[in-house]
């Protein structure tokens, strides 16, 4: 393991954490969702770092490459694939957090999570 790969690898760990940190403690629900969101690239990092090979080439054959050459040094491509996946599929849910979040504030005239679970003056289950 080289010195890349253990960065990506501490990188990662610090965004999950962060992310970790801001889902369960911060107060905000809009910070809230940044962390998820710091959550799901810490992975994307992670999975990044698993496929990356030092002095690897790009997955793909181009017309006079030495099959065996490339066979050992090509670097692997499905990590990349879920990744760009992961990406895709993030944006969306992210986008409805935040549609979730604009109807919880209309309802209740704050981002406050506590305020929010102190509400007892509205019936449960109306939004």
């Amino acid at each position: 393991m080289d010195y890349t790969q253990l960065a990506i690898f501490f990188t990662s760990a610090a965004l999950i954490i962060v992310g970790l940190f801001a889902a369960i403690f911060i107060d905000n629900i809009i910070k809230k969702v940044v962390g998820i969101s710091f959550i799901e690239e810490g992975a994307n990092l992670l999975i990044i770092g698993l496929g990356y090979k030092s002095g690897g080439v790009v997955p793909i054959l181009m017309p006079g490459m030495d099959p065996s050459w490339y066979a050992a040094n090509a670097a692997y491509p499905l990590p990349f694939g879920l990744v760009l996946t992961s990406i895709v599929i993030g944006a969306s849910t992210l986008a409805v957090m935040l549609a979730i979040v604009m109807v919880l504030y209309k309802k209740y005239g704050t981002l406050s999570t506590a305020v929010m679970l102190a509400d007892n003056s509205n019936e449960e289950g109306e939004l």
